[in-house]
């Protein structure tokens, strides 16, 4: 069964077409699920909300671009009005020193993507979300304050924040393995 197959089917509300597309979609939505939520059962919450207004709003996809693409962003958005729900903050962390020492790129090498991502779900909540939104989903600075409800200097701040926190776990994972 094609792609436009499957949606057309789904459309329809084929509950067998509705199967097949979570199974082929839910590993990879999951995966973005995980990004935004504090644990497994957050995530799958996300997940579930986020695939009910897919085949709810799946007669509005166009059939131009990317339907992987079309659907990420539904879930990305639904993990965003999850965290508003929550009252997400934007918190500012002291910060252990102005100069923060340069980390060898050769550290970033050794860290698997599974490690990464722990490192990553270990930052505040506030720096993650921009983190994972910027670098991760590709929004534009502008384009997450809209999402947040936040000034684009207030992403720019978490963003740097994050990378500085990020690199400084990564130096400590460095040091540890030394």
């Amino acid at each position: 069964m094609t792609e436009t197959d499957l949606i057309k089917g789904c459309i329809k509300q084929d509950a067998n077409c509705q199967r097949m597309l979570f199974e082929q979609f839910g590993g990879k939505m999951m995966s973005v699920c995980l990004r935004y939520a504090n644990d497994a059962m957050e995530a799958e919450d996300i997940m579930q909300d986020g695939f009910i207004k897919v085949f709810q709003y799946i007669h509005q996809f166009k059939f131009e671009g990317s339907f992987e693409g079309w659907i990420r962003r539904i879930i990305v958005n639904t993990a965003i009005r999850h965290l508003e729900k929550k009252k997400l903050h934007f918190k500012e962390i002291e910060e252990n020193g102005a100069n923060t020492p340069q980390l060898d790129p050769y550290a970033y090498a050794h860290l698997g993507q599974e490690d990464l991502m722990k490192l990553i779900n270990q930052l505040p909540e506030g720096y993650r979300v921009v983190f994972n939104l910027n670098v991760i989903e590709g929004y534009s600075h502008d384009e997450i304050a809209e999402m947040l409800n936040i000034q684009p200097g207030t992403s720019r701040s978490q963003l740097v924040k994050a990378r500085k926190m990020l690199q400084q776990q990564i130096i400590q994972l460095q040091k540890i393995a030394v």
